[in-house]
């Protein structure tokens, strides 16, 4: 990863299933230019890996809080993470 990027694992919680979210999520990030994935998660929470410039980052973490309309997010929980080889673009995985 280059110099002024960042790697964030996001735990998303609240009513953010069943309220498209993840596509939601992928356009956000993709208008950022930011690469990663996200995944549905068996307790009803929404996880992101969000990888790009730390500018870009911070603003999709902000637009997290947020989210798609139809949304309630309760509670928006990170750590930076090293992702390995960057991911190419940004995929719904699960």
């Amino acid at each position: 990863m280059g110099e002024g990027r960042k790697a964030i694992s996001v735990r998303i919680g609240g009513r953010v299933q069943g309220v498209s979210f993840r596509v939601w999520t992928r356009n956000e990030a993709e208008r950022l230019g930011l690469a990663g994935w996200v995944r549905n998660e068996d307790d009803g929470s929404v996880t992101a890996l969000i990888v790009g410039a730390e500018g870009a980052v911070s603003t999709m973490m902000n637009r997290f809080w947020r989210g798609p309309r139809g949304a309630s997010v309760s509670s928006v929980t990170s750590h930076e993470v090293d992702p390995g080889q960057e991911p190419d673009g940004f995929s719904i995985i699960g």
